[in-house]
């Protein structure tokens, strides 16, 4: 099998990295050596971006019809690459390829709504404030953009990103996961193909300093990033000191309240699926189930349906839960399962070690399921981002509500219920930025914006919506008062009333 070479993307074109650090990238059921990718100099991230800001100087100037005719374009060579983009995140990442398909249907949600950018960068004016006198705002965009994006969603997070930033008229630097590049790569090619100008949006690749470089580059005018509450930290700190725009969507330890009047069998599965599904590798997973009452006699019937569900690659569409990322990822996963297990949890289902027949080399972890867990245990307190379910009893919606609220982090929470009373109470007490009511992952549609909050989230702004928008483009307000050529002045006023 060839093994790729994973180019960066500058003014449109393929170029070859000069770089001496190049690493693999593997495919997680196997081991096999799939791509390499290069960490870039910092002389080729500071091309990239003169490029961006080159391309900015007219692509500001395009019109918002030229701009949605592209997005429109961009949208149907995603629709028409749909599988081939599945089976590059499969291969890469692991993810099962419904579940991959599934994630360029969601990043495709957010292109479609960057399609109507003509109706979202609509500004506002007011006639005859004074005589004579109007006032109206611009949205215009701020320059250079840079995305930095985590391994688990290569299509969706940067969807999350650079669709409605390009839209809104700025130039972008994309910098995707080293550990699964190759379909966020694909992604914009596609963009080009659909006619986006060279130098609007570049690629390249990287750790640490490439993403320093691109915080602190003075033609750098916002970040935007989507991963672990570590990095989000330092780039948001990084940004920031440099007078940057950022915002930062970070780690999660999301819960899912079950009270006793909800139908059963949709709950668990609900759960589960949200669980274990992407191996627990997503920030919008439940990896915490929160019983109420008499729903804590469900923990039995949890652990047996979750007995069930299959471990193996992500090519087998009968796979419920497909390998980690990485081999250092499982071993991490792995310590955490001890640590519970050290820390006076009860193990009810052990996913350590499971046997994969032909895939003995993949990184594998089956459901793993824990109960009597308190909130000082690792397996609490830590983000695991792997295929382990924690349960917890209490006896009241209140106790829950107090639960999750002790929590720092504030991504995302379910609850399951046929109650409306309940339903309500819930959403109005708890204080997490996204909701779900008997919906296991609750991020939203592309045209309502990603709202987590708390420690999962640094910066005013968010992804997608009207959030989005905002973020990408400063407004700029206009006062203007026109006179005939011929009118005669009324005096010098020095107030500072308008008349």
């Amino acid at each position: 099998m060839t093994v790729r070479q994973t180019p960066m993307i500058i003014g449109g074109k393929e170029v070859i990295s000069q770089s001496t650090d190049w690493r693999d990238v593997l495919n997680p059921a196997t081991q096999e050596v799939v791509a390499r990718v290069p960490f870039c100099t910092l002389d080729e991230v500071d091309a990239a971006i003169e490029n961006a800001n080159e391309a900015f100087k007219t692509w500001r100037n395009t019109s918002l019809a030229a701009r949605m005719r592209i997005m429109l374009k961009f949208q149907q060579l995603v629709r028409d690459n749909a599988k081939e983009l599945a089976a590059l995140i499969t291969e890469e990442h692991g993810k099962t390829l419904p579940d991959a398909e599934g994630e360029v249907g969601r990043g495709l949600e957010v292109i479609e709504h960057a399609c109507s950018i003509p109706s979202l960068q609509i500004s506002e004016m007011a006639e005859n404030v004074a005589t004579g006198v109007n006032v109206y705002t611009l949205k215009q965009p701020l320059g250079v953009g840079a995305g930095i994006t985590a391994f688990n969603f290569p299509i969706m997070l940067p969807c999350f990103m650079f669709p409605i930033a390009i839209a809104t008229g700025n130039t972008f630097v994309l910098k995707p996961s080293e550990q699964d590049p190759t379909s966020s790569l694909r992604l914009v090619e596609l963009a080009h193909e659909a006619g986006l100008p060279p130098g609007v949006l570049n690629v390249i690749h990287g750790g640490p300093e490439v993403a320093q470089r691109l915080c602190e580059h003075e033609h750098i005018k916002a970040v935007s990033f989507i991963g672990s509450s570590h990095v989000g930290k330092i780039i948001y700190d990084h940004a920031g000191r440099a007078g940057k725009r950022a915002q930062c969507m970070m780690g999660a330890k999301n819960h899912a309240v079950v009270l006793p009047d909800a139908n059963k069998n949709q709950a668990i599965d609900a759960l589960l699926g949200s669980a274990f599904g992407a191996a627990g590798q997503r920030c919008m997973a439940n990896p915490v189930v929160i019983l109420v009452g008499e729903a804590r006699e469900w923990s039995a019937d949890i652990v047996e349906r979750s007995k069930t569900m299959k471990v193996g690659p992500g090519t087998d569409v009968k796979v419920d839960v497909c390998p980690v990322v990485s081999p250092q990822a499982r071993d991490r996963i792995v310590k955490l399962i001890d640590s519970g297990v050290a820390q006076g949890a009860t193990l009810a289902l052990d996913g350590r070690n499971p046997v994969v027949k032909g895939y003995e080399k993949g990184n594998f972890v089956g459901p793993t399921v824990f109960t009597d867990v308190t909130p000082e245990m690792d397996i609490y307190s830590q983000e695991i981002f792997g295929p382990v379910l924690c349960i917890v009893g209490v006896e009241t919606l209140e106790e829950a509500i107090a639960y999750i609220n002790a929590n720092e982090n504030g991504n995302g929470t379910s609850i399951f219920t046929a109650s409306g009373w309940a339903a309500h109470k819930f959403q109005n007490e708890i204080d997490v930025g996204q909701v779900g009511i008997n919906m296991p992952i609750p991020v939203p549609v592309a045209y309502f914006s990603f709202t987590g909050s708390r420690a999962s989230r640094l910066g005013p702004l968010g992804p997608n919506g009207k959030e989005a928008v905002k973020f990408w483009t400063h407004s700029k307000t206009v006062t203007e008062r026109w006179f005939q050529p011929d009118s005669i002045s009324e005096g010098v006023n020095t107030t500072i009333s308008m008349k």
